[in-house]
């Protein structure tokens, strides 16, 4: 017998790859962080001698949910100016708020609270833009959980940069400091067509190409965004990042509420990816994303929470359901975004996005251990005719029990393992009074 790390035993195993595929009573092997092989379980029991084994009869395991679109730190600004149009959040409320209170301290003790919630949502990778990236990577790796780090880039000066040039310039650090990094990896993260000029979006360009990473932008959020472009530079901001260069393959493009029938034939050729964020759409009335027009064009669609601060939470689990009934909502078909497809966009379409399909996202043999367990035996989730429908129909993410990122148990038995979940809520408490009282 073959001596490895770990077996799982589990009621129902759907791997994501190949399509509309469920194994049922297998089990999942894996050494040295990696996924070895998927086979019944008496025959695992027969192959390997583990060093610990996980019984999980009644559950349904799947690759970890990846989170292609977050601002981590803004978990602590939940609440604080809700049911207001995007312009007035952000202008009136939410940048106000990040210039008197974000700071190091701010970011990482943010990050920690919204890490935790993304665990025990069974969410094992997430895509950040936010200041203080060095932060953000130094607390992500400390937990353990995989993460995508944005160079944020802005015209403005912040408490992070003061110019777009420093801006590049730190991110590009934090870029040297992780690259090569087993869960750490970066992209450039502009904020938005409105909030960086050609210059730098251009030099962005030219750096992406030459260190082969993505783009992470937010991109036709809103009607208002559009408009306000087309008056100032006579074009949409999509036709200007293509004037550009920007979209390409490299392009992670956010929201994409707002695009003609032209414009998702010249995405989709130009292989950009677009991050699905439907609760923060609905929330701030920012619009509808065609997500079946764009899925049947040929564009990869992945799924993203945005930040807590508009969400309000980040529950990729939630985040499916939405996607699914809006997705058959605002295309007018029943039959559209299955929730097989949509578990999809939750996991390998987001881990291609970002450019880690070879190494998560599915479970497949070679790929890192990054692996969610759902106790599907609830009265909510009883009688069980179909796991992936119940999955996204149903389930909530109190039913996430157990969650490993490259083999690490992370959450065990809803218990998180290399966070001190007391010690994040009392600072979680701490930062309330402070920005309750001004």
């Amino acid at each position: 017998m073959q001596a490895i790390d770990s077996l799982i035993h589990a009621r129902w195993i759907v791997p994501v790859e190949p399509d509309a595929t469920v194994y049922e009573q297998h089990s999942l092997a894996v050494n040295e962080g990696r996924i070895l092989e998927i086979l019944p379980v008496q025959q695992a029991r027969d192959t390997y001698s583990a060093a610990v084994e996980h019984d999980l009869d009644q559950h349904l395991l799947i690759p970890g949910l990846v989170n292609a679109h977050t601002h981590a730190a803004m978990t602590l600004l939940r609440g604080i100016a809700d049911d207001l149009p995007l312009e007035e959040w952000l202008s009136r409320h939410i940048w106000p708020a990040e210039s008197r209170w974000v700071n190091e301290d701010f970011v990482h003790d943010g990050t920690q609270l919204a890490i935790a919630e993304m665990l025990r949502s069974g969410t094992t990778c997430f895509n950040d833009m936010y200041f203080f990236p060095d932060v953000t990577a130094r607390v992500a790796a400390h937990s353990g959980i995989r993460a995508c780090v944005g160079m944020i880039v802005l015209d403005i000066p912040t408490v992070w940069a003061q110019d777009a040039d420093e801006y590049i310039s730190k991110g590009l650090a934090v870029h040297d400091r992780y690259r090569g990094d087993p869960l750490i990896r970066t992209l450039f993260a502009p904020h938005a067509p409105y909030t960086v000029s050609d210059k730098p979006l251009e030099h962005i360009r030219v750096l992406a190409d030459e260190l082969d990473i993505g783009i992470h932008m937010h991109v036709h959020e809103t009607a208002a965004e559009i408009d306000k472009a087309v008056e100032l530079t006579g074009k949409r901001p999509l036709a200007r990042l293509q004037d550009l260069g920007i979209a390409s393959p490299a392009l992670l493009a956010v929201h994409m509420t707002r695009l003609t029938t032209d414009e998702i034939s010249q995405y989709a050729a130009s292989g950009g990816h677009i991050v699905h964020c439907p609760e923060s759409n609905m929330k701030l009335a920012s619009g509808l994303a065609p997500v079946a027009e764009l899925s049947r064009a040929g564009v990869n669609v992945a799924l993203g929470t945005d930040g807590a601060a508009s969400n309000n939470d980040l529950n990729m689990l939630g985040e499916m359901r939405s996607a699914a009934l809006l997705g058959k909502a605002v295309s007018g078909d029943a039959s559209a975004l299955p929730a097989a497809a949509v578990l999809r966009m939750a996991t390998l379409n987001g881990a291609q996005a970002l450019g880690l399909g070879e190494q998560t996202g599915s479970l497949t043999p070679g790929k890192w251990a990054d692996l969610t367990a759902i106790n599907m035996d609830t009265l909510e989730t009883r009688p069980l005719y179909d796991p992936v429908s119940q999955l996204v129909y149903a389930c909530s993410r109190e039913q996430v029990t157990d969650v490993w990122v490259a083999g690490q148990h992370l959450l065990k038995e809803r218990r998180l393992t290399t966070l001190d979940a007391n010690e994040i809520l009392e600072r979680a408490h701490a930062w309330q009074e402070k920005i309750s009282h001004v």
